[in-house]
């Protein structure tokens, strides 16, 4: 693997180093009622570093078409841009990660439509292995493209320190570019 990218919300800057890295997630929704206020500034810093971005949902339970809609309400989706469903919330059952995952490739084509969680959940609480177009694993064991699953991956966040850090199992960028479609 030898593409590397950050992802970041609220609580990091809106000018987060890129120096080095070939990808971005950026937060922009949670349930129906938030939105990362620094999301825009966070897009441009990708956009202009040439990074390949990406965009998550952090869910809660409830409507997944409604929360689906919200997000997308408030992305201006450019050729390449992913979309992720973040699932850390208990009350959001497997059932509703695959709605939500299935209406946005819906609402979506042409977009690669993710599923970001960590190992725990993977293993313990997923019970369908549905990750829409390709799984995102959190497992931050410092152990850069081993997330300690075996099921097929496409990104693996490894360390929260000093910001999120992830590896893409693409061989470089433009792999990765146009596997997104971009």
């Amino acid at each position: 693997m030898s593409v590397k990218g950050v992802d970041v919300s609220s609580w990091q800057p809106e000018d987060y180093r890129t120096e080095g890295m070939d990808f971005a997630f950026i937060k922009i929704t949670e349930g129906t009622s938030y939105i990362n206020p620094k999301w825009v500034a966070q897009r441009a810093t990708a956009r202009d570093a040439g990074l390949v971005t990406g965009f998550y949902h952090f869910v809660r339970s409830g409507s997944m078409s409604a929360q689906a809609d919200y997000f997308l309400g408030e992305i201006n989706l450019a050729a390449g841009d992913m979309l992720v469903l973040d699932w850390e919330d208990p009350d959001v059952s497997n059932a509703d990660k695959d709605s939500w995952l299935r209406y946005t490739q819906g609402k979506a084509p042409g977009h690669k439509v993710l599923l970001y969680c960590n190992r725990d959940y993977w293993l313990n609480r997923d019970t369908t292995s549905f990750a829409g177009d390709g799984l995102w694993i959190a497992n931050h064991n410092n152990d850069p493209g081993n997330p300690g699953i075996q099921a097929e991956w496409k990104f693996h966040q490894y360390t929260t320190s000093p910001i999120d850090t992830n590896v893409g199992r693409f061989d470089d960028r433009a792999a990765l570019r146009s596997w997104a479609g971009g």
